[in-house]
Formats: C-alpha cells, structure tokens, sequence
C-alpha cells in the first residue's frame, strides 16, 4: 500500500495582522511550513508529501528552501480559489492504491505518532479525522437564541483527516458547496460515515499572533 501527504497551504496573513502568509512565519527560526513537513518525513509511514501552494507564491518557497537549505522531499501543487479545489488538484495528480493524509500547513506540531496512527487506522477502517473533545462548556446560537449542548457530544476537529483514494476521489467529483469546510464534510456528502481518532491538544493551529507565541512555548518542552 501507498501514502500521501497532501499539505495545504493556501491561508493569508490577514488574522496575523501580517502581509506574510501565515505558514511562512518563523517558529523557532525556521518557517512554520517546514515544521510540518518535517513531521510527515520523520514519520514511519514515509508518505509521499504533496504540498499544494497558490501559485504566486511558489518561488518565494524555493527562495526560502535555499535560504534554510530545505531539502526534505516533496511536490508542489498549484492551489485553488478554495481549499476544495486546492485538496482536489493535489488528489487528481495520484493515481496509485492508496491512503491520503491531508493537513493544514499551519498545525507544524503534529506528532509523528498522531500522523502514524491516523494512517494505521484508516487502513483498517476506511477514514479517520483527529479530533479532541471539548474542554469547555458549549452553546448554540440560533435566531438570537441560545441553547446549551452537552460537552461529552462535542469534538473540535483538527488534521490529519485520512482517507482512502478511493474515497477521495468519488467526494471530490461533487460541485463545490458552502458547508465544505474540511474534506470530512466533502466525504461525509456521500453518506460515508466519519471516524475520530484522538487528536493532540498541541496541535494547534496557527490563525492569531497568540497562535505562534504559544507554539514557540510548546517547542521549547
């Protein structure tokens, strides 16, 4: 069996307050994005990393590769006007039997471990996300009304979410809808029912300023 890592990176630095795209910010002098894939290479699944990046962007990631001497193994993929069509470029470039891992570029302290078990457990069960319950009390808002929901029910997704190909690419011949907001969703519009496997509270992902100053504490552990 095949691997793949498909690694989106398509965010703005808008909520950083920042013209530099998020995942090109340094954490612990080295650019988040290359934390990340540095975290798939070093798993013991050795998947294919794929690396989808919009266009305009790409030669100021081989600029930085040469600047930090990044030689780590992977394929650029152009990206899309949607993470829906960025995760679909980069699923149309493999044709092999296979398990695909997707990950957003900006969670670069995912374990090795959480990538390992999130492929181990597709493989035996057809998809898996990581997610993490929820630690805080939880409302609904909903025409100006509020309503509690039962924490225990609640999860809060992160990435990896692995699938099989198989899988993926039905899902992503569908047309491109609002409620896709991971590729879980993209999956579960064909009635395949959805597996969590036990994220990792430190895989945060880095949105806000707050974001990168905690993941510089976290690598200092």
């Amino acid at each position: 069996m095949k691997y793949y890592a498909i690694i989106v990176a398509g965010g703005s630095g808008n909520r950083m307050q920042t013209e530099t795209p998020k995942q090109f910010l340094l954490l612990k002098n080295l650019p988040v994005l290359m934390h990340t894939i540095k975290a798939f290479a070093q798993s013991d699944t050795q998947p294919k990393i794929l690396l989808v990046l919009n266009k305009d962007q790409q030669g100021y990631w081989r600029r930085l590769c040469e600047e930090f001497n990044f030689r780590i193994p992977h394929e650029v993929i152009d990206g899309g006007t949607e993470r829906f069509y960025s995760v679909k470029n980069a699923i149309d470039s493999i044709d092999d039997d296979s398990f695909v891992s997707i990950h957003d570029a900006v969670r670069p302290l995912v374990s090795k471990e959480l990538i390992d078990n999130c492929f181990k457990r597709a493989e035996a069960i057809g998809n898996v996300i990581a997610a993490v319950q929820s630690s805080d009390s939880v409302r609904m808002l909903r025409d100006e009304k509020s309503s509690a929901l039962r924490r225990d029910e609640i999860y809060l997704v992160q990435t990896p979410q692995t699938f099989s190909l198989k899988i993926l690419k039905a899902a992503y011949q569908q047309d491109f809808a609002n409620h896709f907001t991971d590729d879980a969703s993209v999956v579960e519009s064909l009635n395949e029912e959805i597996n969590i496997i036990e994220g990792e509270r430190n895989n945060i992902k880095i949105t806000y300023p707050i974001d990168l100053e905690l993941a510089e504490l976290l690598l200092k552990k």
